[in-house]
C-alpha cells in the first residue's frame, strides 16, 4: 500500500493488528503512526488502552506481554513502539508475528534503516497476512518540488513552482524540515492567503531570492554572465552557507537532464518532456532555453567539468585554490 492509501484507510478506522514501518525517511513513518494514533481510540478510551514505548527504554518480553493484553472498555488497544531500531533482540518478536493479538494494534516504527530482510524475523512478518509492512524511502531531490506542491494542495493551498524549488534548494530533501517551513508559512500568512509565492518564501524562510543556487542555475542557462558573476561573488564570500559540492550537485543534475533533453524525440510537448525528465511542467521552458544555449557537445563538456571541479573541491588535484576561486573558474568555463 502507498503512504496515501495507508493514511486514508486509518482515517476510515480500518486498521491492521501489526504495522511495521521501516526505512530511511522518518517523516512518513511518524505520519502513519500519528494518524493511527489519532483514529484508533476515542479520547475516553486512551487512558487504559494506549501505550507508547521507546526501543531503548523497553525490552521484547515486556512489549509482547503488553501486546497480548486485552483492551479495557474498548474494542481494541493501541501500542506504538517508537525508535524500534534501538530495541535489543527485536528478532524475538518473530513468535508474536506468528500469532498476533487481534484486538491489539501494534505499530512498530523502525527508523533510518531497514532490518535484514533475510532473517526469520522478517520472513515471519511477511507471511503474516494481518501485518502491514511499509518501507519509507527518501525522496530524490528531483521529486521534492512535486511532493511539496501536492502536500500544500492537500492543505487547501497552492504554491508557485519556483517557490517550491527554492525550498528544496534551501532545505534539501529532509521532509520534516520542509513541512516545518510550510507550517511556518501557513501561520505567518494566515488562512486568507491561499497561494504561496517566491516572496513569501524569501521573506519568511530566510532564503535570499536573488542569491541562491536556483538563481545561479537560471543565470547560467540563460547565459546571463553579469548575474552569474554577481551570484558567484556572494557565494565565494560565504562558502559555509553555499558549499561548493552542493552547487556542483545541483548543476550536474540540471545539465544531465539537458543532455537527456537533446535526445528527446519531441521537444515541444511540455507534458512529454516533463514526464521524461521527471520535472514539473513549469520548468520545461528552462530546459528548452538551456538546450538552445548549450549544444549537446558543450553539455558533455560541462558534465566533465562538473566532475573535475567536484573532485577539486574535495581536495583532489587542487593545491591551494579556495572553493570560491574554483567556483569562479567553473562558472566561467561553463559559460564560455
Amino acid at each position: 500500500m502507498t503512504f496515501e492509501e495507508i493514511i486514508a484507510q486509518a482515517g476510515k478506522q480500518e486498521f491492521y493488528p501489526i504495522y511495521f514501518l521501516h526505512g530511511e525517511e522518518p517523516y512518513f513513518i511518524d505520519k502513519i503512526a500519528d494518524t493511527v494514533q489519532q483514529y484508533a481510540l476515542k479520547e475516553e478510551e486512551r487512558g487504559f488502552n494506549e501505550t507508547i514505548l521507546y526501543g531503548k527504554d523497553t525490552d521484547v518480553i515486556n512489549l509482547i506481554h503488553a501486546a497480548k493484553r486485552y483492551p479495557m472498555g474498548a474494542p481494541r488497544q493501541l501500542i506504538i513502539l517508537r525508535e524500534a531500531q534501538q530495541l535489543d533482540k527485536i528478532e524475538m518478536l518473530e513468535n508474536y508475528f506468528e500469532h498476533p493479538q487481534p484486538s491489539t494494534i501494534l505499530v512498530i516504527c523502525y527508523k533510518y534503516k531497514s532490518p535484514d530482510k533475510r532473517t526469520k524475523f522478517f520472513n515471519a512478518l511477511k507471511k503474516q497476512k494481518l501485518a502491514l509492512i511499509f518501507e519509507s524511502k527518501k525522496l530524490y531531490e528531483n521529486q521534492m518540488a512535486q511532493w511539496i506542491s501536492e502536500h500544500v494542495r492537500s492543505r487547501s493551498r497552492t504554491i508557485d513552482p519556483k517557490a517550491a524549488v527554492m525550498l528544496v534548494d534551501f532545505l534539501g530533501n529532509e521532509l520534516e524540515k520542509v513541512v516545518q517551513a510550510i507550517d511556518k508559512l501557513e501561520v505567518v500568512l494566515g488562512p486568507s492567503t491561499k497561494h504561496i509565492t517566491v516572496d513569501h518564501v524569501s521573506d519568511n524562510i530566510g532564503i535570499n531570492k536573488e542569491y541562491n543556487t536556483f538563481e545561479l542555475q537560471n543565470a547560467i542557462l540563460n547565459k546571463d554572465v553579469l548575474k552569474a558573476n554577481r551570484i558567484v561573488k556572494v557565494f565565494a564570500a560565504n562558502p559555509n552557507e553555499y558549499p561548493m559540492p552542493a552547487i556542483v550537485s545541483l548543476l550536474f543534475s540540471f545539465f544531465s537532464k539537458v543532455l537527456l533533453f537533446h535526445y528527446l524525440p519531441d521537444k515541444n510537448n511540455k507534458d512529454a518532456v516533463a514526464s521524461a525528465l521527471k520535472i514539473h511542467p513549469f520548468f520545461v521552458k528552462d530546459y528548452q532555453m538551456a538546450a538552445r544555449n548549450y549544444k549537446g557537445i558543450k553539455v558533455l563538456e560541462i558534465i566533465s567539468l562538473l566532475r573535475e571541479y567536484d573532485m577539486k573541491s574535495k581536495g583532489y588535484g587542487n593545491v591551494n585554490a579556495s572553493s570560491g576561486e574554483l567556483l569562479r573558474e567553473l562558472v566561467f568555463k561553463i559559460m564560455h
